[in-house]
């Protein structure tokens, strides 16, 4: 029988610092906005060149998705890109490139329910979550969904293994 090492109970986390966070948000932001827009062009195109819309200030003017509805549409969209992402994987596709994860307080893989927590803050609440986040900000650098669903977002390293409760800022 081999023996193996225990692992350490005290291992270090690296968190990730607020602009990779920013870049990798911003990557999912375009990739959600392009798709969300691909589908929501192709449910309106039979509708382009009916009544008002074969016009050319029908182009411009208010369109059926705008205002609260737009606002809806694209919060749900945002909530179920994250939700599944960080869910199955810990790491949207923005966080994959930056090599940043949603883990919990503990450095585990985090919960579904913690995850639909922070994901919610993100994709609903965003501004208000980061200003409170960065207003009452803790040595964790959580966010105030991060907060209330006991989870933080780390930088990945090679042979990340299990992290213990020491953090340390990237």
């Amino acid at each position: 029988m081999g023996s193996e090492a225990p692992a350490s109970s005290n291992q270090e986390i690296l968190l990730a610092k607020w602009s990779d966070r920013f870049f990798a948000w911003l990557i999912d932001f375009i990739i959600v906005q392009v798709a969300l827009g691909a589908v929501l062009a192709a449910v309106a195109f039979p509708f382009w060149f009916t009544s008002g819309f074969d016009r050319m200030d029908g182009w411009w003017g208010p369109g059926p998705f705008d205002g609260p509805v737009r606002y809806a549409i694209t919060s749900i969209a945002f909530f179920a890109y994250w939700g599944f992402f960080e869910a199955t994987r810990g790491q949207s596709i923005g966080k994959m490139v930056l090599k940043i994860k949603t883990v919990s307080i503990a450095g585990k893989p985090a919960d579904t329910r913690s995850v639909a927590i922070q994901s919610f803050g993100k994709a609903f609440l965003l501004p208000l979550d980061v200003l409170l986040g960065w207003i009452f900000t803790n040595d964790k650098r959580q966010r105030i969904f991060n907060r209330a669903s006991d989870t933080i977002v780390v930088k990945l390293k090679d042979g990340y293994g299990e992290p213990g409760t020491t953090y340390k800022k990237d």
